[in-house]
Formats: C-alpha cells, structure tokens, sequence
C-alpha cells in the first residue's frame, strides 16, 4: 500500500513539473525584451556579446576534439601497423590464437577508421556550422547595436531642443514680467512724460510677445518630443531590442542543434563500431587451445620412438674386448677408396673443395634446407613434401590456363591480323611452355622424393636418442665444439686435418663422387680440372682406422653424392661419426679385396663405438 501511495505521488509530482514547465513556456513565449526590457539595451549588448563568445568558445572545443580524435586514430593505424606479424613470423598464422590478433588488428583499424569518420564530420559539418553562425550572429548584433544607437541619439536630440526651448520660454517669461512691472511703475509716475510712458509700454508689449513665442515654442517642441520618445519607447527601440532576441534565441537554438548533431555523428558510427567489438569478441572465441596442441604436435613431431632403456654393460667382459680389439688389424685401404670418397688426405688450403665434384643431385632450397628435406625428420619431411607437391601443381594449374589464354589470343590474331600480329604472342607461348615444362619435371622429381620418403621405414630413436645411448654407454667420441678425441692411445695416428676434411666430405657438401663411380674415370678428371690452381692437396694419404662397429637396422639406398647403400642387419666399419649434420661416415669390405666407402643417416644405424 506504502509503495503504491510512494508511486502515485512521484508520478503526481512528475506530472506538476511538466505542467510547469508548459506553462513557463507558454508565459515565456508571451513576452519579448522589448516590452519587458525597454530600459536594459547596454545589459542586452553585453548579454548577446557574452551568448556569441560562448558559441566561438563550443566551436573551439569541437577543434580541439577534432584533434584529438584524428592523433587517436593515427595512432591507433602506426600500433596496428607495428604489430603486424613479420615475414618470419608468418609460419605461425596456422595457430588459432595467432589468427586471432590478426582479427583483432584488422578490427582496431576498422575503429582508428571510424574515429577519422567522426573527426572529418566534426569537421565539415559542425564546426563549419558554428562558425557560420557566429559569424552572421555577429554582424546582425552590430547592425542592432547601430540601429539602437541612432535611435536613442535622435531621442537625446530632441529632447536638447525641448529643454533648450524650456529655457528660452522660461527667460522671456520673466523679462515680460519684468517689462510689465517697470511699465506700471512709469504709468504711476507722475514725473515721467508721456513719451517716456509710452516707451515702457511697447517694451513690455514687445516682450510679452517674445513670451509667448518661447511658449509656442516650447509647447511644440514638448509635443515633438513627446511623440517621439512614445514612438522610440513603444516602437522603435522594442523593434531593435526584439530583433536582438531573436538574434540570441537563434544562437541557443543554433547551441542546440550543433549539441545533437555532434551526437548524432557519434551515433552514426556507433552501430559500425559495435561490430568492430563483435568482431573483437568473436575474434577471441575463436581461438581454440587443442586446434592449436594438434597443430604443434603436426609441426613438430618427427616420427621418432623414445629410446630404449640403456643396457647394463659388464666392465669384465669390456676389458676383455677391448684387449681384443687392440690386437686386431685391419688391412690398409687404397688411398681412393673404390665408393669414391678420400682418405685421410693432408690438405694445403681448403679454398674450392666444394668445387672438386660437379653439382650436388640434393642441393639446398633458398631458405638453406635440402632439396628433398631428407634433413628433415621423416613425418615433417612428409609433409614439406606434400606441400610442395601442392604448391607445384597449383603453379601447373595457373601456368596452364596463361597458356591456353596465350593460345587463344594467337588463334583470334591469325584468323584477323587487324587485331594483333600473333609473333608477338609466339615469345610469350614458349617462355610459358618452357616454365610448364619445368614445373612439371619439378612435380615428377618431388613425387619421386616423396615416394621414396614414404617406403623408407620410421627409424627408432631420434640422432639425438643415439648419441645419447653412446655417450652413456661408450665412450664419448667428441667434444661438444665438435672436435675428435683420441680414438687410440696413441694420438699421433690420427692427422689433425681429417677430421675437418671429414666432416666436409659429408654428403650433402658434394665432397665424394657417386658410389657407382670409380677412380679415374671421366668424373674423376672433370672434378681435378675443376680444382683452383689456387688449391692443392700434398701426396701423402694416410688410413682412416676404423672408430668402430656399427649395424643397419634398416637398409638404405643411396641417393646422393658421397653415400653407399647398405642392407638391414649389416655390419659396417666407422671411420668418422656424426658431426651433427645426421650423417655417419663408415666403410665395407667388397669381393675385389677393396673397400666402398661413404656416408649413411646417423638414425638408420647402432653404432658401437672403440674404447
């Protein structure tokens, strides 16, 4: 009951403050400053100057926002432009949440958009308005200003010449008084003539009339004067000062309308911006964490196993073997091993060995990885694969339709020369031809690779995972700068330079020829005319000795300079491990009392290092 006495009385009293405010409207359009503020002209100027200047002073905060909003936006489109993802970045714009700042700039700068929008209609529209208004508003005020000063000039005018009047009547009022009393004093004379009574008597008659002139005088001059400060007062002046308030209430209603229409220009980009927060938050809820787990784990994974829990090794048993090993010898190779690659080979200078042996079949691509991503782990060599056969036949598909526009235009040119001549076209037909060609040899040779790449099995356990087993099941073979250990107990067997020439003949440096070639033959000669004179190699060779064992665990055919083929289970001698680039270099026994020598993956073999 409380609430509904509490809610009918704040709707009475809402409902009394709008009938007040009608009727303070309706007594307000009743009255005017002319009638009600006749005697306030300097208070009126003073009023409008003050309404003018407040209008200039809306228009100055409009400029300054202006300028706000416009550095807002600049700044706005310099930190989106900033925090665009870079060129190397761009292989992480698979990731959802990646993706999603994108969207989230794009948005920003559709905004920094909108905040140009409201600056240039602040602009255009209302600051250009008020300053419109000001400036008419102000011209109109003088000319009011003008006309009211006039008006009240020719009222203070008239008003000197009805008292200037009012003085002349009032001096010859008294000096017709004055003549009339010394006119009966000489009448009363007896001692006066009657020519001396007579003078005093046209004197007075003179003045009297001079009296009455000043009075008529007055008299018109007062009935002027009060016509016109009737007509100033209730015409006049009211028709200047009306036109004042109509010059102020057209600078509030201008206040007005530029108030509602900034705003309307804020509400006019309001709807655009909410879809830019829209766009923000669906941004956002787009991003999905396991979509982007899944697209590391693709990324990423190699393919490998773990490795294998390291066996126990029976220090007894490894005396003995190693006292064996020690007494074992091996022949001594052929300086040119029959697979093609050098022995341990003193060298002068190393300026042009990656020149000795013609082009490399596995090149590297512009961004330094091999040609058939065999440096790759076998899943992401699968993939960069795939996607570079895509790539390919995409190019094919584009080449393809250039082609076969190129071919239509040469058949519209022969059947009307007027047209074109069809030779100039015949140029551009065979580059197009030659680049199809190309890109399709290039599609055969990837598919070869990624054949190949998809019979090979998966390894395992990681390079990584193997060096890890020997290094805690053998003996550590190398320093973590990459240089060799002593092998032997004496150092002195093994030259320093093998190691770095070693680690350069690896297969991917194109230092060893093919496994099918064989000394002396044609390559051979080439690639010795293709040495600098500037680089030379003593005559001296001396043997790799054997690092130890090792086991394929998976057969391998050779498909690049420098590497042999080898079948699963065989066992193969080590003459130079890893040196971090996947590839072990190791060497067999063939039937003709020779030697194959070359390089094998690190992760298609297990290799048992010498003590």
């Amino acid at each position: 009951m409380l609430a509904l006495l509490a809610s009918g009385s704040s709707r009475s009293s809402s409902n009394n403050k709008l009938a007040e405010s009608e009727n303070s409207a309706q007594n307000s359009s009743n009255m005017s400053w002319g009638t009600e503020l006749w005697d306030q002209n300097d208070n009126l100027a003073i009023h409008t100057n003050r309404g003018i200047d407040a209008l200039d002073k809306y228009a100055n905060f409009l400029r300054d926002r202006v300028a706000i909003e416009t550095e807002y936006a600049g700044k706005l489109r310099r930190l989106v432009k900033n925090y665009q993802p870079k060129k190397k970045e761009e292989e992480d714009n698979e990731f959802t949440s990646m993706q999603a700042f994108r969207n989230l700039l794009k948005e920003v700068g559709d905004l920094a958009g909108q905040r140009e929008v409201v600056s240039e209609s602040l602009q255009l529209q209302i600051i250009a308005g008020v300053t419109l208004l000001s400036k008419t508003l102000r011209e109109e005020r003088k000319k009011c200003l003008s006309d009211g000063a006039n008006l009240q000039h020719n009222l203070t005018t008239q008003l000197s010449s009805l008292d200037r009047a009012k003085r002349n009547y009032e001096k010859a009022y008294r000096d017709s008084e004055k003549a009339v009393d010394s006119y009966k004093r000489a009448d009363m004379d007896l001692n006066l003539s009657r020519a001396e009574v007579e003078r005093y008597k046209n004197v007075m008659t003179a003045k009297i009339q001079q009296s009455d002139d000043a009075k008529n005088e007055y008299a018109n001059q007062l009935q002027k004067t009060n016509n016109l400060q009737q007509q100033h007062f209730s015409m006049l002046l009211p028709a200047v000062l009306n036109r004042l308030q109509e010059l102020d209430e057209k600078r509030t209603r201008g206040f007005r309308e530029f108030i509602v229409g900034a705003a309307d220009v804020e509400s006019s980009v309001a709807p655009i911006i909410a879809r830019c927060m829209e766009g923000i938050v669906k941004a956002g809820e787009s991003i999905n964490e396991k979509e982007d787990t899944f697209k590391v784990i693709e990324r990423y994974q190699s393919g490998f196993t773990p490795p294998i829990d390291i066996p126990f090794e029976d220090l007894s048993n490894s005396v003995k073997d190693s006292a064996q090993d020690s007494t074992y010898t091996y022949p001594l190779p052929t300086p040119t091993t029959r697979g093609g690659t050098l022995g341990a080979i003193k060298l002068k200078k190393r300026v042009g060995i990656f020149n000795l042996f013609g082009s490399n079949k596995n090149s590297l691509t512009a961004d330094g990885q091999k040609e058939d991503f065999s440096d790759q782990p076998p899943n992401q060599r699968r993939k960069k694969l795939q996607a570079k056969i895509a790539e390919l036949t995409q190019n094919i598909a584009q080449e393809t339709k250039a082609r076969d526009g190129l071919m239509k235009m040469k058949i519209v040119y022969e059947a009307n020369s007027s047209l074109g001549n069809p030779m100039t076209v015949e140029g551009q037909l065979n580059e197009s031809e030659h680049k199809l060609e190309k890109l399709k040899v290039d599609l055969k040779k990837y598919q070869d690779f990624l054949e190949k790449a998809c019979q090979v099995p998966v390894a395992t356990s990681s390079p990584q995972a193997t060096r890890n087993q020997l290094q805690n099941g053998h003996r550590t073979s190398r320093h973590s700068n990459g240089s060799a250990d002593d092998h032997h107990d004496d150092g002195d067997d093994q030259p320093d330079d093998a190691g770095s020439l070693s680690s350069s003949a690896s297969p991917e440096s194109g230092l060893g020829t093919s496994h099918t070639s064989l000394p002396g033959s044609g390559q051979g000669s080439a690639n010795e005319n293709a040495i600098g004179e500037d680089t030379y190699y003593e005559t001296e060779v001396e043997t790799l000795n054997p690092l130890g064992t090792c086991r394929a665990l998976y057969p391998f055919e050779a498909s690049s300079e420098g590497s042999i083929p080898m079948s699963e289970g065989e066992e193969l001698q080590v003459i130079e491990i890893d040196q971090g680039d996947g590839w072990t270099r190791v060497r067999r026994a063939n039937n003709s009392n020779g030697w194959d020598e070359g390089f094998v993956p690190t992760s298609y073999i297990e290799c048992t290092l010498y003590a």
